[in-house]
């Protein structure tokens, strides 16, 4: 018996916006019509139909219940998502990204993903889910390493900014050896001018960002979106208003952060207080 041939989820993007703008028409909607009735705009329609943008399997579902396709986008959604060698919720941020012109990340208890060493990752991970298999451990690893290096090996392409909250790197995860490693690599980047690195001190206090990580990202023609995550989901915000919030929190926890010379200086005054033999 012949296999299901695998497709390709760049098609299967194309292939999801041509359709949507398809049974859009044939339902006399216009785009800022369908935005309506789904809760989102119809320049964010626009984009979908264009591929500019990875489809959401709670949007998808709106867009089903509206067009009354039984579950059609729902369905072609999931496979598109699928595709993707990143989990289902952060399928669409991970493309965004690729694309940004500045990504800003608010760190308030892990390491940024970006940022983090693949022993820093293993630990992590393990941590989280102890009975985790290793072969997905290493997927998880190789794919987190991967982004990093597509996107710090040109500080202007896109323009990386990471304020980091003193928890982060006051917390062990991995043991000593591990830490240590961590903090030097975060230190060269810094160093080295691959990104902007700010430490939030304790003493700085509340800021509006502190409930949990964060990031904006940034683009040349397409609205600007935003991403967070807890241990086991994450959310893409796109909504304007929201995302404009959002940026402007950013903003306050730059402002009260350390600058980035200052910054430097205490990553290397924790390795020398904390982690030399």
């Amino acid at each position: 018996m012949p296999q299901p041939k695998n497709l390709d989820p760049a098609s299967m993007k194309e292939f999801y916006g041509a359709e949507l703008r398809r049974r859009r028409e044939e339902a006399g909607l216009s785009q800022s019509g369908l935005g309506d009735l789904v809760f989102c705009s119809g320049a964010y329609i626009g984009y979908l139909e264009m591929a500019a943008r990875s489809p959401q399997l709670d949007l998808a579902e709106q867009i089903d219940s509206v067009l009354k396709t039984d579950g059609f986008f729902r369905r072609l959604c999931g496979a598109v998502l699928k595709g993707s060698k990143f989990a289902g919720y952060f399928a669409a941020a991970a493309e965004l990204e690729q694309r940004a012109l500045t990504i800003c990340d608010f760190a308030t208890t892990v390491v940024p993903g970006l940022l983090q060493t693949p022993a820093f990752t293993r630990a992590f991970i393990r941590s989280l889910r102890p009975l985790v298999d290793e072969q997905e451990i290493e997927q998880i690893v190789g794919a987190r390493q991967e982004r990093a290096r597509a996107l710090l090996k040109n500080p202007l392409e896109p323009e990386l900014w990471f304020v980091i909250h003193e928890a982060v790197l006051r917390t062990h995860v991995g043991g000593t050896e591990v830490m240590r490693e961590q903090l030097e690599h975060i230190a060269g980047v810094s160093r080295n001018h691959q990104a902007v690195i700010q430490v939030l001190p304790f003493s700085a206090g509340m800021t509006p960002l502190m409930y949990g990580p964060m990031r904006v990202m940034t683009f040349a023609e397409e609205p600007s979106a935003a991403y967070t995550e807890t241990a086991h989901t994450g959310q893409l915000i796109e909504d304007p208003a929201v995302v404009a919030s959002i940026a402007k929190s950013y903003d306050l926890a730059r402002a009260a952060a350390m600058s980035p010379e200052a910054s430097l200086g205490f990553v290397d005054r924790l390795l020398a207080e904390d982690f030399t033999p």
